[in-house]
């Protein structure tokens, strides 16, 4: 396993100040903090009110069992120093359910759920006071299921479903959890991150990019606002307008082989899906792309990078931007 990122190990000091007293789903209220933690629970103000697409919900009392089911919702939740007694495992790390970026911030591994269909008879054995499922498909139906559980808190005001920015998710929650503050930090410290790495990149400054990938179903490329493009886009890039013109409510759009054009511009991004990289590299179509043909294609064909890539929280985020900004100077320079 490659050594953790030196900014990766920074968010987690801040992370670290955020632990609360006792792991939430803890019954021990005077259990000692670990070493290197201070004693900094939550900011102390509840009740908290978090807007949401679903109206204004309102959390009387610090959580202290926490389910956290939305795409990057339970990590988000560990930066904040909480522990979700269950969460669901979107990209199927197995273990935990969380990539190695967050690994060692559990105590206890949690109960993991299903993804796309809330598995609402082992939430509810988990007896959750507060349910987070911001980063999922956010419909109404979804919601009613889960606000019978618990008070929910779902995608936010406006939000479209899987597209809510890692910002948005970390405010969200540190409100809801009472951690406000921390919540700021961490923001902070991620955006100074992205600044520096855009800082030492001048060559990314306004270069156009197609963040795609190839499934069993075939191509598709990402469309602005969703978590890929939100990466590349805060390093100078400037998703295609291309395809950003064929964009509808999902966070991405399918491509045909027939119109692979799509898929040109100054550096072109691909990650498989389920299928091997080999699919995409040695597909005469993908290779006719002029800017493949050029050295400007970049297939992640590095399940880690990839992963990091796609995960798009508060913890991956530093992680994989020591991963794929290297990458990503290469693809501009033709040495993809």
């Amino acid at each position: 396993m490659r050594h953790l990122p030196r900014v990766r190990l920074a968010l987690l000091a801040v992370a670290a100040l955020a632990l609360p007293l006792a792991a939430c789903g803890s019954d021990d209220d005077t259990a000692a903090p670990a070493a290197g933690q201070q004693e900094t629970a939550s900011d102390g103000a509840f009740p908290v009110t978090v807007p949401t697409a679903f109206g204004d919900i309102t959390i009387e009392e610090e959580p202290q069992r926490v389910v956290a089911l939305g795409w990057g919702d339970a990590e988000t939740a560990l930066a904040l120093g909480v522990q979700p007694v269950g969460a669901s495992d979107w990209l199927a790390f197995g273990g935990e359910g969380v990539g190695p970026w967050a690994e060692g911030l559990y105590d206890e591994a949690p109960e993991l759920i299903g993804t796309m269909e809330p598995e609402l008879e082992r939430i509810a054995e988990l007896d959750p006071d507060l349910i987070l499922d911001l980063n999922s498909s956010g419909t109404q139906e979804r919601y009613d299921m889960l606000e019978r559980i618990a008070p929910t808190v779902g995608i936010p005001e406006g939000g479209q479903q899987y597209k809510i920015s890692w910002r948005e998710q970390v405010t969200m929650i540190a409100t809801a959890l009472g951690r406000a503050e921390a919540g700021e930090q961490l923001i902070a410290d991620t955006e100074d991150a992205f600044a520096q790495a855009a800082a030492d990149h001048p060559e990314f400054e306004g270069k156009t990019v197609v963040v795609s990938a190839v499934t069993s179903g075939g191509y598709g490329a990402y469309v602005q606002n969703s978590g890929r493009v939100d990466f590349v886009e805060a390093l100078g890039f400037t998703n295609s307008p291309a395809v950003n013109e064929l964009a509808g409510e999902d966070f991405s759009i399918p491509v045909s082989k027939e119109r692979l054009d799509l898929l040109d511009a100054d550096v072109t991004i691909v990650t498989p899906i389920g299928v091997p990289p080999t699919d995409i590299s040695e597909d005469p179509l993908y290779q006719a792309i002029p800017s493949v043909a050029d050295g400007r294609g970049l297939v992640l064909d590095d399940p880690e990078i990839s992963l990091a890539f796609a995960t798009n929280t508060v913890l991956s985020l530093p992680y994989a931007l020591d991963l794929v900004v290297p990458l990503l100077s290469d693809a501009v320079a033709g040495n993809a």
